[in-house]
Order: structure tokens, then C-alpha cells, then sequence
């Protein structure tokens, strides 16, 4: 079987591209928690439906569900959820992107002029402390707390390499300028060289006594320095490995060793600026080690440091809440930021310098002007997913179910949260209303699948049987049957009134992505993880063919509602609509770059929706 960690690698951020009048409305004051000014991007799709009317489209994201116009695909409304800490953050050497790492394990990159987030990358096993980009902008680096450090490509998303070799928290990550090399400083003391089109360990270099927050490459690329908890910078020989010189920082007047939290090189590469516990930054001349001067006024931790693009300008942010900005050139102190409401962890300026990205254990992503200090957005994206979405038969209610084991009821014309329905211990990966909108089944990473009233949000019973993830729900047009597909390669049978099990269909090799069931209820068709599609008779279990055609994965599949065709779209990037009588492929629809992972037919038939991977939702004729 293909690894189960198809449900975490899936979940690559996708976004919606519209026409020019669509990004022009201000989509980020939509549906706020309360206290947040704004939000960047739509988040990545997950589902999309069609309301029954076929008027709507749903598409479910990473921020909420949105709802578009079906003929216009203008934005009508958004429903939102939850949200999760943000621990650091950089912009690609163009400016165009930003990326992301937080506590809930995974890293995101934004678009920066749109707000709209491309991807989330996912793989790291706990919190993602540290992301840099390589300077050619092709990939993206990322240290977490599981150890690791990950590359990542930041066209596709995918992962190049896990750097493995620590054997603590990875704290920093950092390209040479030619993107050759990376360096990361760790928790367990030590400095590692890596070559970053291999993932081959170039050395380690040795000395530091504590924690290493810092790492940082001169301009040219021949010095690395670090920053440590042991009170010093070291500054070292890229080629060789050699320590060049250790600056010792001064205890402060209580006696106590000061801890380097952040150390950055200027431009010029004649300076070094470095922030402590003791509040205090300093800048050392790089070629002698000598101190140049001391900026004081934070009051509490100095944790990140940065120069400005031209070297003009210091920033630094702190844990008394705080960003201050400082001429380099004389320490004189420029202004100071105010917004975050707990510690400032992690900064960075836009290549051209106007704006500043900061983040701290607020959970936001705050933006700023440089030139007047003024408070541009806040930024809530890293969420607990919507992984499914599902119109009710009269289109007045909308279910939404997700990464909180949660599923919401929603008021699809005004957005209204109408309640939460709890009982999963996991994630809710698939929701189905019942033909008369009385009932909703639910199927969950808890492996169970549960049945609620929907009027009262009453919870009315579990069905039990899998040994794991259930992937697909779909009820028949009788209301009588339940049928359901999971990570046992499985489709199970269930009897809706009494919840007892019908019967078990086992000719499937891999992961039943997709079930749904015809609209006169006598037939099933079930996507797979073995490249196959296959239609059953739903009252005897007879198979009845299987559909050969896709080169990868199923993770969709739909009937039209006259019953005729079926489509389905899979991991070879592709659509393929089939004759249900037949099994005959009618044809293929090309267009999307990356994995399709929802389809639906419009009411009438005439349409069909797709949603993919590489950040489109596509209508065809």
C-alpha cells in the first residue's frame, strides 16, 4: 500500500485564479475572528460542489469555504476557522513570495502582492522553527523541531530532500549566496555544511557550548557566523571549516552570561550586528572583531536582527512585544512598532525594503511600512483544514468537516455559523447529506463513521468496521443505503436506518479515495490508489467492470445526473469521462498541471467542475 502519508502530502495550498474586477474587492476584511484586521489569501482547495440550483460553487480552503457565483465566479461569502501559532517567516530573493513555518508542523508560501497563499508543505513531525530561501528563489528551506531540515521545491512544493544529522531542534537555516550550500545551527551545539543538490553532509563544525539560534553568510559567501546561547559569535571558513575568530559578549552588570539570539551580516560585509537576552544589540567590525557601537532600549529579549537591503537601516525585533528600527550608521533610534500582542520571533524586509513581515506568538503574520512605521495588515492563514464541504438537497445549509474533528452547519445564503457537531477524535476527511437533507454521515481519520440529525446536530450512531482512515461517504437516492470507501482498500455497505453492515467489497488493491452512487441508486462507481475505477451493482455486490485509463491515483469520481457518464480525476493531472453502460472512455480533459482532487457536474449536467493542485478550479463544457 501507498504510504499513509498520502492525507498529509495532498494537502499542497492551492489558489483561485479570477478575472481582474474579482481581486480587486478587499477579500481580507471577509469573515474575521473577532480582533483581526485582515487576511492574506484564499487558502488551498480542498473540494468544490455544486449548489443544487446550480447557481453556487463551494470550494473548500485552507482559510474556509468560499462561495462563487457559478456564471461569474464572483466571491459571495466566506466561512471561516481556526487558526494556529506562526514561529517564523522570509521573502524569496524576487519579492514575490513569502514562506512561512508554524506550530501546527507545516510551512506556507504566499504570493506577496496578492496575499494569496501557493502552498502548504508538509512533512516536518513537529514545529517548523526556521524557513530561508535559496537565493536563486528555486527552493526553500525548512528547520523544525523533529530534527530535520527540509528542501523544498518552491515551483512545485514537492520535497527535494530531508537533511538528517542532528540530534536536536534544527534553530536556523541559511543558502550561500550561490545556493550551494546550506548551514544550519541546531540546538545540540553544533553547525552543519550540507550540499544542497545532493543532501550530502559537508561537515560540522564544533565549538559552541549552547544553543545555536544564528546562522548567517557574508555577502560573498566565504564567511558563515553563528550566534549561541554560550555568549559568543563565531565566524568561520566556509571552504575549510576553520574558525576564524570568537567574539566574546560582555556579561551584563548582573553577572549573568548574555545568550545571542540573532546575528546578520550588512551588505558591505563590514559589519555584524548581533541582539542577546540582555536586550542589548551590538555592531562588531567583521575583519578585527572590535566593537563598533551598542543599541539599547528594548526591554525585554532581543530574538531576531536584520539590516535593510541597502544597509542603512537595523531592525530588531524583541519579546517585550516590540520592533524598533535604528540608522546603522550612528545607532540612532528611528521609530518603534507597535501591534504584536506576545513576543516578536521572526522578521524580514522585501527585497526593495518598503515593507516588513513580522510574526510572534500572537499567531499572526504582521506587515508593515518601513518609511512610516504604519501597521499594513494582519495576516491569519496557518489553520486546522476544511478537507470536505457538502450542499444539503434544498441548498439552504452547507457542511463543512476538517483537520479539528469537528463538523460545522452553516447557513448557506448568509453564512451564519448554525452549530458544531463534535464526536470524531480525528480528522472528518468526508461528509454526505441524505437524499431528504434529514441526515448528514460523516467519515473520519478516526476510523469510524458517524450519523447525525441535522436539525437538532444530534449525534444518532457509529458505524464500526475499518481498520483506518475513511476516505468517502455517499448515501443513495432512497435514503436506504450508505456506502463508504477507505484506507483498507475496502468498500463497505450499511443499511442507514438500523446502521448494520450490509456487506464488504474487497477487489480493490489500494486506497478507495472516491465512492458515489448513481442517481437511481443501482450503481456504485469507487476511485482508487490503483489506478483504477470500478462500477458495482449496489443491492448485490456484483462487479460489474473496471475502467482502465488513468496512470496514477483516483481521488475522484462523479455520476452526471441523468446516471449516463461518470468522470473521475486522478494524480496523472488529468479528467476522463466514461460511459457508465459501456465502460467506454469518452474522452480526456486536459488542462490542469497537477493532481485533480475534486470533480462535480452542474445540476443540469452541462458543467463540469474541477479543482486541482496546481491552484485552479477549472469549468468545462
Amino acid at each position: 500500500m501507498k504510504s499513509k502519508l498520502f492525507s498529509i502530502m495532498i494537502t499542497f495550498c492551492l489558489t483561485l485564479t479570477f478575472t481582474t474586477s474579482i481581486l480587486a474587492q478587499d477579500l481580507s476584511k471577509w469573515s474575521l475572528p473577532e480582533g483581526a484586521k485582515a487576511r492574506f489569501g484564499k487558502g488551498d482547495i480542498r473540494e468544490i460542489k455544486y449548489s443544487p440550483d446550480g447557481t453556487k460553487l463551494a470550494v473548500a480552503s485552507s482559510i474556509g469555504v468560499w462561495i462563487y457565483d457559478a456564471q461569474t465566479a464572483e466571491e459571495l461569502n466566506l466561512f471561516t476557522g481556526h487558526t494556529g501559532l506562526v514561529s517564523t517567516i522570509s521573502f524569496s530573493p524576487d519579492g514575490s513570495m513569502r514562506a512561512s513555518g508554524g506550530s501546527d508542523n507545516t510551512v506556507r508560501l504566499w504570493k506577496v502582492d496578492t496575499g494569496m497563499l501557493l502552498y502548504t508543505l508538509r512533512g516536518h513531525r513537529h514545529a517548523v522553527l526556521s524557513v530561508s530561501f535559496s537565493p536563486d528563489g528555486s527552493m526553500l528551506a525548512s528547520g523544525g523541531n523533529d530534527d530535520t531540515i527540509r528542501l523544498w521545491s518552491v515551483i512545485t512544493g514537492d520535497l527535494i530532500h530531508t537533511l538528517q544529522g542532528h540530534t536536536k531542534a534544527v534553530l536556523s537555516v541559511s543558502f550561500s549566496p550561490d545556493s550551494s550550500t546550506l548551514a544550519s545551527g541546531s540546538w545540540d551545539n553544533t553547525i552543519r555544511l550540507w550540499q544542497v543538490n545532493t543532501g550530502d553532509l559537508i561537515r560540522t563544525l564544533r565549538g559552541h557550548t549552547n544553543t545555536v539560534p544564528s546562522v548567517s553568510f557574508s555577502p560573498d559567501g566565504s564567511i558563515l557566523s553563528s550566534g549561541s546561547a554560550d555568549s559568543t559569535i563565531r565566524l568561520w571558513q566556509v571552504n575549510t571549516g576553520d574558525l576564524i575568530r570568537t567574539i566574546w559578549v560582555h556579561k551584563t552588570l548582573r553577572g549573568d552570561r548574555e545568550e545571542i539570539s540573532g546575528v546578520s551580516f550588512s551588505p558591505d560585509l563590514r559589519t555584524l550586528a548581533s541582539g542577546s537576552s540582555a536586550s542589548i544589540i551590538r555592531l562588531w567590525q567583521v575583519i578585527t572583531g572590535d566593537l563598533i557601537r551598542t543599541f539599547e532600549g528594548h526591554t525585554d529579549r532581543v530574538r531576531c536582527i536584520s539590516f535593510s537591503p541597502d544597509g542603512k537601516t537595523l531592525v530588531s525585533g524583541s519579546w517585550d512585544s516590540t520592533i524598533r528600527l535604528w540608522n546603522a550608521n550612528t545607532g540612532t533610534h528611528i521609530r518603534t512598532l507597535d501591534g504584536h500582542t506576545n513576543r516578536v520571533t521572526s522578521m524580514s524586509f522585501s527585497v526593495d525594503g518598503s515593507t516588513l513581515a513580522s510574526v510572534g506568538n500572537d499567531n499572526n503574520i504582521h506587515l508593515w511600512h518601513v518609511d512610516t512605521g504604519t501597521h499594513i495588515r494582519t495576516l491569519e492563514g496557518h489553520t486546522d483544514h476544511i478537507r470536505c464541504i457538502s450542499f444539503s438537497p434544498d441548498g439552504k445549509t452547507l457542511a463543512s468537516g476538517g483537520w479539528d474533528s469537528t463538523i460545522r452547519l452553516w447557513n448557506a445564503n448568509t453564512g451564519k455559523h448554525i452549530r458544531t457537531l463534535k464526536g470524531h477524535t480525528n480528522a472528518v476527511w468526508c461528509i454526505s447529506f441524505s437524499p431528504d437533507g434529514s441526515i448528514l454521515v460523516s467519515g473520519s481519520a478516526d476510523d469510524t463513521i458517524r450519523l447525525w440529525q441535522v436539525n437538532t446536530g444530534k449525534h444518532l450512531r457509529t458505524l464500526e468496521g475499518y481498520a483506518a482512515d475513511v476516505y468517502s461517504v455517499s448515501i443513495s437516492s432512497d435514503g436506504s443505503t450508505l456506502v463508504s470507501g477507505g484506507w483498507d482498500s475496502t468498500i463497505r455497505l450499511w443499511n442507514v436506518k438500523t446502521g448494520r453492515h450490509i456487506r464488504t467489497l474487497k477487489e480493490h488493491k489500494d486506497q478507495v479515495f472516491s465512492v458515489s452512487i448513481s442517481p437511481d441508486g443501482s450503481i456504485l462507481a469507487s476511485g482508487s490508489a490503483d489506478n483504477t475505477i470500478r462500477l458495482w451493482h449496489v443491492k448485490t455486490g456484483e462487479h460489474l467492470r473496471t475502467l482502465w485509463g488513468h496512470r496514477d491515483d483516483v481521488f475522484c469520481v462523479s455520476f452526471s445526473p441523468d446516471g449516463s457518464t461518470l468522470v473521475s480525476g486522478g494524480n496523472d493531472n488529468t479528467l476522463r469521462l466514461w460511459n457508465v453502460k459501456t465502460g467506454e472512455l469518452i474522452r480526456t480533459l486536459s488542462g490542469h498541471t497537477s493532481w485533480v482532487k475534486s470533480v462535480s457536474f452542474s445540476p443540469d449536467g452541462s458543467t463540469i467542475g474541477s479543482g486541482s493542485l496546481d491552484g485552479t478550479v477549472i469549468l468545462w463544457d
